[in-house]
């Protein structure tokens, strides 16, 4: 037995011979969902016969299960005082409004003044489930602005995970892009993986990651376009790579866009906000959605572009779907 952990054993019998691993411990553990009993299974936190075993293995009388509960590690994260800008709370979990510029959770190189440590300063006892990501269901890049959910509990985030893992969490995104896309609508279906050039990027390959952005085009400002993007996978940096896989960099994108871009609007970050997030409420079940605006610095580009030029503006379906 694991020193930081709770264990829990279960001895098949006649009756569960023959059902799926993950099927049984989710069974005679309720309080656990199948997706975070597959999480431990693959994390060797579940074994059989003292193995470990996949989530699909049928059982068989007399197997013996052993159920590793990890419990929660004091962390080394410090508490900082940063600015929060907090949408929403209740006693499940916190909506932020995160700011360009400030990374989601510590990692080498940026060990302080993350969105964790500025979240663990207000919230102290913000459960860490013995990592550097306390409370994390989803990430923003560091100059992508917008909402993000934090648990406020292990209870809460995976029931949250549940939700993203399920693609029932809607996400909404602005982005200005370099150029014109030939229908003001579409869908890119395209397998993201790690660049093995550079590990810092992501790229479209055909071994990658399912990965799906729909896109509409709202407004075309000379040679720009902006662009809602809705995702419908999570994988890292998706829009950026997939936008740019089309040639539609965003502006400004260091990563993926132009090594010199033709403008920069004074910005040191790229145009992509997060400005929709929809999910269920952990405790009541209820459905709820935020919006928040466009950054004053992101404004300000578009309306120094609708001065420069004269735009072509798109009917926008889900306005009028409203209306």
């Amino acid at each position: 037995m694991e020193p930081t952990a709770n264990l829990t054993t279960i001895q098949v019998g006649e009756a569960e011979a023959g059902q799926r691993l993950d099927r049984l411990v989710s069974a005679n553990m309720p309080d656990l969902s199948r997706t975070y009993v597959q999480q431990l299974i693959t994390d060797l936190h579940i074994r059989v016969n003292g193995r470990g075993a996949k989530s699909s293995l049928p059982m068989q009388i007399g197997d013996q299960i052993e159920i590793f509960l990890p419990l929660a590690k004091p962390t080394d994260i410090v508490a900082e005082d940063l600015p929060l800008d907090v949408i929403y709370e209740d006693a499940d979990v916190l909506l932020v409004n995160k700011a360009a510029g400030m990374v989601v959770h510590p990692a080498p190189g940026h060990t302080t003044g993350t969105l964790v440590n500025a979240l663990l300063y207000r919230y102290p006892h913000l459960t860490t489930s013995g990592d550097l990501r306390p409370g994390i269901v989803h990430r923003l890049d560091k100059d992508t602005s917008g909402l993000l959910v934090i648990a406020k509990h292990d209870q809460a985030r995976m029931m949250l995970t549940e939700q993203q893992m399920a693609r029932r969490m809607h996400k909404k995104y602005l982005a200005l892009v370099e150029g014109h896309w030939r229908e003001p609508t579409g869908t890119i279906d395209a397998p993201i993986g790690r660049n093995p050039n550079n590990r810092l990027r992501m790229m479209v390959m055909p071994e990658g990651r399912y990965a799906v952005t729909h896109y509409q085009v709202l407004e075309v400002l000379g040679p720009y376009s902006l662009v809602r993007a809705t995702l419908e996978t999570g994988r890292t940096h998706q829009i950026r790579v997939h936008f740019s896989y089309r040639n539609r960099p965003i502006l400004n994108d260091a990563l993926y866009g132009h090594r010199k871009p033709k403008e920069t609007f004074g910005i040191e970050r790229h145009f992509l906000h997060a400005y929709h997030l929809g999910f269920r409420l952990p405790s009541t079940g209820e459905w709820r959605s935020w919006e928040v605006p466009l950054p004053v610095e992101l404004e300000k580009i578009l309306t120094t572009l609708r001065t420069r030029y004269e735009t072509i503006v798109y009917p926008d379906p889900l306005i009028e779907a409203v209306s």
